[in-house]
């Protein structure tokens, strides 16, 4: 019988939908840009969660980058105004610090599609054949 998700799992899981929410909404400051929160992994005494944020640009971004620095610091100084609210949206008796960092996930996952776009090559996993067009195969959809 698999486990059921702890409530750790939980709280991580609605805090990464309200904080979504929250900085979409709520953060003016016009240095954060377009934000997504891809996780919210929160500690098991509930003293901190770490949230995992990733910028939409057009451009590769890295940890290192000025826009992502500048987005973290923002996000930083707002997380008491963020954890205040997270706390009454949620109910919650303790409500964890709240650590931002950057999620590289992305940038690894285009690395390696990529990598096997350029080893396989743009051709399909499964051969197709031309003579299986059902278009053609029905005879009473021609008539």
């Amino acid at each position: 019988m698999p486990r059921e998700f702890s409530r750790i799992d939980r709280i991580g899981d609605q805090m990464q939908r309200e904080l979504a929410q929250l900085i979409q909404r709520e953060v003016k400051d016009p240095r954060v840009g377009m934000v997504s929160v891809n996780a919210v992994k929160v500690s098991r005494d509930l003293g901190y969660a770490d949230v995992y944020v990733s910028l939409l640009s057009t451009e590769e971004l890295t940890e290192e980058s000025p826009e992502v620095q500048e987005s973290l610091k923002v996000l930083s100084k707002a997380s008491g105004f963020l954890r205040g609210h997270v706390g009454r949206a949620m109910k919650l008796r303790v409500v964890p610090q709240l650590r931002f960092h950057f999620d590289t996930l992305q940038g690894y996952s285009r690395k390696m599609d990529s990598l096997i776009r350029k080893a396989v090559g743009d051709k399909p996993a499964v051969p197709r054949e031309d003579n299986d067009d059902p278009v053609s195969d029905n005879p009473e959809r021609d008539a």
